[in-house]
């Protein structure tokens, strides 16, 4: 058990860096805006209330912490989609990783954005209520493809770090 979060733990995190160095280039590049961590954490402060969908969670009340409640969840997040990654996958998957699995479950979750994140925060299904709906969605994918490739360098890493 200790092994299998351990293997959570370093795959997600290196999927969520990869993620957020990407979302850093884009943004250094081509101005692309990065993502509000701060209110990514309003949004997760206010679900134990029972606050899931906003209008607009920028006009919702802050809660505490905040900024580092969105980043906390963040790579929360990115561990929890490993241990799906490893559990879909198989335990051989983290002793020979292919990119497949971990591509397969980057798109997946693509969907967690689409139909919750995006809805609750008030950009509506699939950020269907922004001007840029499209090229939302198309940065979405390829973020989550960078994501896995993020899950699938960490699990070569621990391989080659076992070996």
């Amino acid at each position: 058990m200790l092994e299998f979060l351990w293997r959570s733990i370093v795959i997600g995190a290196a999927g969520t860096a990869l993620m957020d160095v990407w979302a850093i280039l884009l943004n250094r590049a081509f101005g692309v805006p990065s993502p509000n961590w701060a209110l990514v954490g309003r949004w997760f402060g206010r679900l134990p209330s029972g606050e899931v969908f906003h209008e607009d969670i920028g006009a919702a009340a802050p809660v505490a912490n905040e900024l580092a409640l969105g980043w906390v969840a963040h790579y929360a997040i990115g561990v929890l989609y490993a241990a799906v990654l490893l559990v879909v996958a198989g335990p051989g998957w983290a002793q020979s990783p292919t990119f497949l699995p971990a591509w397969i479950i980057g798109l997946v979750t693509v969907g967690a954005g689409w139909f919750l994140l995006q809805p609750g925060m008030g950009a509506g299904w699939a950020a269907s209520r922004r001007p840029n709906a499209n090229q939302i969605r198309i940065l979405n994918v390829v973020a989550h493809t960078v994501f896995a490739a993020g899950m699938y360098a960490g699990a070569l890493g621990l391989r080659m770090a076992s070996a």
